[in-house]
């Protein structure tokens, strides 16, 4: 499979004559690295909910990007393990970190007059307490979560609502996401997608699903983003 250069057209789009106006972003794996959390989380949860075993953090992981309860019907457990892991997510929210990078990143892209959003898998008070407690949250115009939309990823419901809050054409628009669900939802929107691998759990499957630009390091965003032209 071939996959443009990072800064080339999105052909697969028809995005390549228009110069990009917003980023809607992924949260998890994106723009903070929450996976130690999540698997404290998840394990505290399952201890809980399900009792003595290992929990199956990895298979959890593997479905990152949907909404928690879809995450627990397609494996098959329990929907009452969501209060104690948000639970858990909210206590140990502090021990979540920024990925290198993505501050400058967010900073030159406001400066070049990209509108920003995030389109989370998380809950959308979830997600914003943890953007406000890293100081991120007046980067992003709005952040939307999958309780907020009537169908979560991988479905394209949350990156076109994300789109209309903007006031933003898809084709003006890139998403950036580290699963295939992020993917697929920016595809249904006929939204560019890329994909960033500084945290991806599996960078076969992940190009598999036909990104169309791939982002090794969050600044490689800035060549597919250059700065609007004043009106």
């Amino acid at each position: 499979m071939t996959v443009p250069i990072v800064g080339q057209p999105a052909t697969a789009t028809g995005a390549a004559a228009a110069g990009r106006l917003a980023v809607i972003f992924d949260l998890d794996g994106v723009i903070v690295d929450s996976f130690a959390v999540m698997g404290e989380a998840f394990a505290i949860a399952y201890a809980e909910v399900v009792g003595d075993g290992p929990a199956p953090f990895e298979e959890y992981r593997r479905h990152l990007g949907r909404y928690f309860p879809d995450i627990m019907r397609i494996m098959g457990l329990p929907l009452a393990m969501e209060e104690p892991f948000v639970r858990e997510s909210y206590r140990l929210a502090r021990q979540v970190t920024v990925f290198d990078g993505v501050v400058e990143l967010l900073l030159e892209l406001r400066v070049r007059g990209l509108r920003l959003a995030v389109a989370t898998g998380k809950s959308g008070p979830r997600a914003r307490s943890l953007l406000d407690g890293l100081n991120l949250l007046p980067f992003f115009e709005h952040v939307i979560g999958s309780d907020e939309v009537p169908r979560p990823k991988p479905a394209p419901d949350i990156v076109q609502h994300a789109l209309g809050l903007l006031g933003v054409r898809a084709d003006r628009a890139v998403m950036v996401g580290d699963m295939p669900t992020d993917l697929a939802s920016a595809r249904g929107a006929d939204v560019a997608a890329a994909a960033a691998l500084w945290a991806c759990p599996d960078v076969d499957e992940l190009l598999a699903a036909g990104p169309d630009v791939v982002l090794r390091h969050p600044s490689d965003l800035l060549a597919f983003c250059p700065a609007v032209p004043a009106r």
